[in-house]
């Protein structure tokens, strides 16, 4: 039950950070990019993105 709950709150994460990465006014390459690396490298990837990748 635990593990579905952040599973389920990965997801939404994951959702709308590539929400915002593909909304935001960046170059598509940058885009590309950030989609790439919370892909890649789910959980690391989205903290990597919130913390670094929001800023304007």
């Amino acid at each position: 039950m635990f593990l579905s709950l952040l599973g389920l709150l990965h997801l939404i994460l994951f959702l709308i950070a590539a929400f915002e990465i593909l909304a935001g006014g960046k170059p598509l390459l940058h885009k590309i990019l950030w989609l790439l690396v919370i892909f890649l490298f789910p959980l690391g990837g989205l903290i990597i993105y919130y913390i670094f990748g929001r800023g304007s």
